[in-house]
């Protein structure tokens, strides 16, 4: 079974919705790992008796020096593959060039790239928006797109729209973690 490392900054609704969709169906969630030690995905963790850790980056002089202490934490797992749902971090390429990652997030790509992309999407010209999970790259919100979903905007109140973009990153991260894995790329 193929083992798969999650990383989280938050509540951990994405974290739980893998490890109840496809945890030792699909694949196997070997790891968890927090940049915040008040995350409410830590409780899943426990909940699932998943190995988590908290590595905190105040504790680190350099983006690069932190980075390298999620590589080797993630090495003693040896996932076939790290998801970032949710991880509120820029990586530098002491994580990108050594460890197979894809992420999730909240807009079609490559429009809204970094923070308040549900906000920007709803806000935009377009009749759609919806949500991308790609390929971790150096580049933020710049790997290449694996697949995207979308849902038209029109007469939805910003509320709607956003629980609507919540509702589809869950499926769209469950299936490009299937897909990832079974292409081997």
């Amino acid at each position: 079974m193929k083992k798969v490392a999650v990383l989280f900054s938050g509540k951990g609704t994405n974290f739980a919705h893998i490890v109840k969709t496809l945890h030792k169906q699909e694949c196997e969630v070997v790891f968890a790992l927090t940049n915040n030690p008040n995350a409410e995905g830590i409780a899943i963790a426990q909940e699932y008796a998943i190995p988590y850790g908290v590595v905190e980056p105040k504790n680190f002089d350099s983006r690069e020096a932190y980075d390298a202490v999620l590589v080797e934490t993630l090495k003693r797992y040896s996932p076939d593959l790290t998801v970032l749902a949710g991880f509120m971090r820029i990586l530098t390429p002491t994580f990108t060039e050594q460890v197979k990652a894809i992420n999730l997030h909240p807009s079609l790509l490559p429009r809204h790239k970094g923070l308040n992309a549900i906000e920007k999407s709803y806000e935009d010209v377009y009749d759609e928006g919806g949500v991308s999970v790609h390929y971790v790259s150096s580049e933020l919100d710049g790997g290449e797109v694996i697949l995207q979903k979308s849902i038209a905007k029109k007469e939805l109140s910003f509320e709607a729209y956003d629980k609507e973009i919540r509702a589809i990153e869950k499926e769209a991260l469950r299936e490009a973690i299937m897909l990832v894995l079974k292409e081997g790329k």
